[in-house]
């Protein structure tokens, strides 16, 4: 067999997933898909089950203290713009038949499918600022905050370019959510104080590989930016 064929090619790396993430966000070179002219923003699964350690310790985590406030912020930004705000959250009918596949791993009190409709789980975090008079709430079942929710018809009416992306976790609906609005022809955007997961090997693995191939992943205060930038 030729050698060349034969000998893995694959890099390795001593380096955290951290360290390694924050050289590649070094890179003057690395090209980005910039903002468009009109703004979506997408807040994935901001819910209790989540986001609150403290009544959940085995779902949920922290990663930026002020996540919360930073996605009211952009999103009361975006809102006093005329822009579209959308907060999607988990749950499950009882019998958990519409998890599907992905709710047979356990079957635990903490386990994804025993999030039902109404419970303390599927609640958002009471700290999130939304205005059920003009933001879009969905509720669904999947990773990604397209499939099956009217995310797409959303975007489209509102003639959308660009789809800034928070909650969590990174390395699952965030990830799933990236790569369908990618795959739609969106310009998409992770702003890093905005996202987070369970631990930090999985985070930042994620981000490197989304600021790799699917999103641009930036600070906060480059969302901030846009937002003002768009016309109301």
């Amino acid at each position: 067999m030729n050698d060349a064929l034969s000998t893995p090619t694959m890099v390795t790396s001593g380096k955290t997933a951290r360290e390694i993430f924050e050289e590649v966000r070094a890179n003057p070179a690395r090209a980005r898909f910039g903002f468009g002219e009109r703004i979506a923003i997408v807040n994935v699964d901001p819910q209790n089950s989540y986001t609150r350690p403290d009544l959940f310790p085995k779902t949920a985590y922290i990663t930026d203290p002020c996540q919360i406030e930073h996605i009211n912020g952009i999103s009361n930004a975006a809102r006093a713009k005329g822009l579209p705000v959308v907060w999607t959250h988990v749950a499950y009918m009882d019998s958990a038949a519409d998890a599907g596949v992905w709710g047979t791993r356990t079957d635990t009190p903490d386990s994804l499918q025993n999030i039902k409709f109404g419970s303390e789980r599927h609640q958002f975090d009471e700290r999130a600022e939304i205005d059920e008079t003009v933001d879009a709430i969905y509720t669904k079942r999947m990773p990604s905050a397209f499939f099956e929710t009217p995310l797409q018809s959303l975007l489209v009416w509102h003639k959308v370019d660009t789809v800034v992306i928070t909650g969590g976790s990174t390395s699952g609906c965030i990830r799933a959510t990236a790569v369908d609005s990618l795959s739609r022809g969106y310009r998409t955007i992770v702003p890093i104080e905005c996202v987070a997961d369970k631990h930090e090997s999985y985070h930042f693995a994620n981000l490197t590989d989304l600021a790799l191939k699917y999103a641009d992943v930036v600070d906060v205060a480059e969302v901030y930016e846009a937002i003002e930038a768009c016309h109301s």
